[in-house]
């Protein structure tokens, strides 16, 4: 992919030193998906972010193929804007370098099974007394107590357990796991959301305190709509394959060409929609005129949609239908989506030194924007000198 599509890590128009979290100081103890990705966000934005992996590495440089230099894909896409070291926490030595680090950092960052830091001295209880700003942020799969307390978890086992599973998939269908791992991403989100509350609030109190972020929860508050739908009327959500429960045509109907995802939110779009394709009459039949009608009759709107679908090309529809604010979108590849236009005027495709490419940061700040600085495997042993309001406060509460 050529510099057009993709933004590089020398762009001037975003300077290093204007992270919106220059200065913090971030101890990564995490591996796999939810703690690095947490890790990365922050260094993304500018946090200093130090990555203490055990001897034999993170389990996921081996996760691949592909591999570069003996490291996998899937670790190069969570661990930028980080520096590593190697420790061995289980052992006096790596204890005491990391109750160090600790001493230097504002955040730390672990999902070690619970127990397992406690065992060794060097858990969240023991630390809060020798550390009390210190921001302790835990990701783990299930918490630390309740009838699940402390089990380990794995983002496909959490998409069956919390229900995810049970609504994905075909109609009549079995039920699939969703296809990227949805628990472990938002998780690794909703740790960085903790982890900034709890910056806000130490700047009043001085004090840092334990942000528990859980796959269990994160993939339960993931429910929607289908837990309102429950709570209202006590029935099962379905599987529905990729149509709404509760809108439609939200659904991917066949074209003369392809299948395109149709988006209709509303009565305006659904009447726009059937203008454009030439049945109007559709928009004033009483089983379709609103969103309620429609949903409740989609399996008999749905085909006479195709039959005024069929005389229509997909991409260009979809072009057409989006230029007059309905919804509708050609499904794409992975390699299509991210060599979109739009990908890369929205930045959402980074380069780095080394050949690296990655995800781009998808909240945009006006003032401080992201910034993307260390390429996976930069070597580190302890924090950058930085200066910066939050350093300064994080020394200032230990």
């Amino acid at each position: 992919m050529g510099n057009s599509s993709s933004l590089r890590a020398t762009d001037s128009a975003h300077p290093p030193s204007q992270g919106a979290l220059q200065g913090l100081r971030v101890l990564d103890l995490s591996r796999i998906l939810g703690g690095p990705l947490c890790g990365q966000i922050l260094g993304d934005h500018g946090a200093d972010v130090l990555k203490v992996e055990p001897p034999q590495g993170d389990d996921t440089r081996s996760w691949g193929p592909p591999f570069q230099d003996g490291v996998a894909s899937y670790y190069r896409g969570l661990n930028r804007n980080k520096r590593t070291q190697f420790l061995d926490l289980s052992q006096p030595e790596g204890q005491a370098k990391v109750q160090a680090l600790m001493a230097e950092a504002d955040v730390v960052v672990e999902n070690f099974k619970i127990g397992t830091l406690e065992k060794w001295g060097i858990g969240w209880e023991q630390m809060r007394q020798r550390f009390p700003g210190l921001i302790w942020c835990r990701v783990s799969g299930f918490g630390a107590d309740g009838p699940l307390g402390a089990w380990p978890g794995y983002d496909a086992a959490v998409q069956a357990m919390s229900g995810i599973m049970s609504v994905n998939g075909e109609q009549g269908g079995d039920a699939l796991r969703v296809g990227l791992p949805v628990v472990d991403m938002v998780t690794g989100m909703n740790a960085v959301i903790g982890v900034l509350l709890a910056l806000q609030e130490r700047q009043r109190s001085g004090l840092g305190q334990l942000v528990d972020a859980s796959l269990y929860d994160s993939a339960i508050s993931l429910l929607h709509p289908h837990a309102p739908n429950w709570f209202m009327d006590g029935k099962t959500p379905q599987r529905t394959g990729n149509a709404h429960p509760n809108i439609y045509p939200y659904d991917t109907l066949q074209t003369g060409s392809i299948a395109v995802f149709f988006a209709v939110g509303n009565d305006r779009q659904f009447h726009l929609l059937c203008t454009h394709i030439g049945c109007s009459k559709l928009a004033e039949d009483p089983r379709f005129a609103t969103a309620g009608q429609r949903s409740v009759h989609r399996a008999t709107l749905k085909p006479l949609l195709e039959q005024y679908l069929a005389a229509f090309e997909g991409e260009q529809l979809a072009i057409d239908l989006m230029a007059l604010g309905v919804p509708a979108s050609p499904v794409l590849s992975v390699p299509a989506a991210l060599q979109h236009p739009h990908t890369a005027h929205r930045k959402m495709v980074v380069e780095m030194p080394g050949g690296y490419r990655g995800l781009g940061a998808p909240v945009k700040l006006s003032r401080t924007p992201a910034s993307y600085r260390l390429p996976p495997l930069t070597p580190g042993e302890d924090f950058a000198p930085q200066a910066g309001a939050l350093a300064s406060m994080g020394s200032d509460a230990k």
